[in-house]
């Protein structure tokens, strides 16, 4: 392969997760090599990936500006050269403060710039940059806060999910007990590991469920010690890479509604529950949220009502199945030839074209 891409990203999964799926989809086109900070190291395999580290400073504090500009400056020299050195010819960026440096060098290289942006709100990072790049990728073209005048470099692609998901079979559930998954993402949820136990027992008397939780690394041994104390048969994790894996057998999802997990539970045709994060930056959770909501493919609660609603709610879906049935039926619909290779080869001939 002649052909030499690099994938700016870091900090957190919401960035670093599609950046993953993007070098996959890459990595059969040309050699590919991702740059991210530390906060993202926990998120690649070292023998998997090609990384370089370009660890920018989160840009937070007005006191400490002069400092930032040094260490941003030092930064795009960093980035300049790692550029040149490897020759890269397209520059792809999955948004946040930490794509700044090495785009900033790739516009002084004039590399070809292509944006992603998972969220149904344009990034910021990614709204200061809509000029400079040739195509921004997008999951609707019905995304806030884009910018009229750059509608002709919008490109819409199904979400970026892992390929494995593509592969997992889901068969109609034979489950003796109602599969229960609870999302909070890898630092967990705070507030449904506090306000979801004692709803899941009331519920368990009635129905027969499983509990599939995702948790903290140090809440794994109470929750485990809970669901067992109240003869509830539970399956505990933490983060784990192969997310399909774990979820594979799941009916029903309460979760977060970071555009990756909705993503990857719509391609598994799993209908779900979401509660944004109520502080997340320009409400976007909400919006992921909403975007499958008016396709009448999940449930939406705000965080304030949710422990007041979620019981009765789960057991309306419980007793009457009509509705989670009909959501289900619409992801199907919505995941219609949606396939790896159509993402692929989207995404390839978009950029081919330019």
């Amino acid at each position: 392969m002649n052909k030499n891409y690099l994938i700016t990203t870091g900090g957190s999964g919401g960035h670093v997760i599609p950046a993953t799926i993007l070098y996959e989809h890459l990595s059969n086109d040309a050699n590919v090599i991702v740059t991210t900070d530390k906060r993202g190291l926990k998120y690649f395999d070292n023998k998997k990936y090609q990384f370089d580290i370009i660890n920018t400073p989160k840009l937070n504090n007005i006191f400490l500006f002069p400092y930032y500009l040094i260490i941003i400056f030092i930064l795009i020299i960093k980035s300049f050269f790692l550029l040149k050195s490897k020759k890269i010819e397209k520059l792809f960026s999955t948004g946040g403060y930490m794509s700044l440096p090495v785009i900033l060098a790739g516009k002084l290289l004039n590399l070809k710039i292509y944006l992603l942006e998972p969220n149904q709100v344009l990034g910021r990072a990614n709204k200061f940059f809509l000029n400079s790049c040739e195509k921004i990728f997008c999951y609707s073209e019905k995304i806030k806060n884009f910018p009229k005048k750059y509608q002709n470099k919008l490109e819409i692609i199904k979400p970026l999910v892992n390929e494995k998901i593509y592969k997992i079979n889901r068969l109609t559930s034979n489950n003796e007990k109602f599969n229960l998954l609870i999302v909070g993402g890898s630092q967990g949820a705070n507030v449904f590991d506090r306000n979801l136990k004692e709803k899941i027992v009331n519920i368990s008397k009635k129905f027969p469920v499983k509990i599939i939780h995702q948790t903290s690394e140090k809440n794994i041994l109470n929750l485990e010690n809970f669901y067992k104390k109240n003869n509830i048969e539970n399956s505990i994790f933490s983060f784990i890479k192969d997310f399909g894996e774990v979820v594979i057998n799941s009916d029903l999802c309460i979760t977060r509604a970071g555009a990756t997990t909705l993503a990857e539970l719509s391609t598994l045709n799993i209908p779900f529950i979401a509660i944004p994060l109520p502080h997340s930056k320009d409400n976007h959770q909400f919006e992921n949220a909403k975007f499958y909501k008016d396709k009448d493919c999940c449930w939406l609660l705000d965080q304030e009502s949710f422990e007041e609603k979620i019981e009765t709610l789960l057991k309306d879906i419980l007793t009457n199945k009509t509705d989670f049935l009909n959501k289900k039926e619409n992801l199907k619909k919505l995941n219609y030839q949606n396939s790896w290779i159509n993402v692929n080869q989207k995404i390839l001939n978009i950029i081919h074209e330019n």
